[in-house]
């Protein structure tokens, strides 16, 4: 690669760090709903369907322990609430309440929705990066 090419993936590279980094998107979760990205993604998944400890142990990469714990803090906070599961007695089910549904939805936003220097670029320049930011994640599969 040429100097002069990698000069500008640089500088590319450095933009666009600086406007990702600059969306702080955890401080924002933080402030809204005073929780921490694992534990608001934990919710985003809830919102999808009940599950056990164990299967959010697996979905979060954690050990069961640390999977009761996040639980157990959630619960405290009246965001979620354990339910016995309707086909073995002895496992539990961990559903949103309606609190925690809310939360969820909050930083679903909080997390997801575009920034609003991204909207207000035109459409053809949105259209632009989606295209180059598809062509570079491409490249990882």
């Amino acid at each position: 690669m040429s100097a002069e090419k990698t000069a500008a993936a640089a500088t590319a590279w450095a933009e666009m760090l600086a406007f990702v980094t600059g969306q702080d998107r955890l401080r924002a979760l933080r402030l809204e709903l005073d929780l921490g990205v694992g534990k608001a993604e934990l919710l985003m998944k809830l919102a999808e369907a009940p599950m056990t400890l164990r299967e959010i142990a697996q979905v979060a990469e954690v050990d069961p322990s640390a999977a009761t714990v996040a639980v157990d803090r959630l619960e405290h906070r009246g965001l979620v609430r354990r339910q016995p599961h309707p086909d073995d007695k002895r496992r539990r089910l961990v559903h949103l309440t309606d609190e925690g549904a809310r939360a969820a939805e909050a930083a679903k936003r909080i997390l997801t929705d575009p920034p609003a220097a991204l909207t207000a670029l035109n459409t053809k320049d949105t259209a632009a990066l989606a295209r180059i930011f598809r062509a570079l994640n491409a490249e990882r599969r």
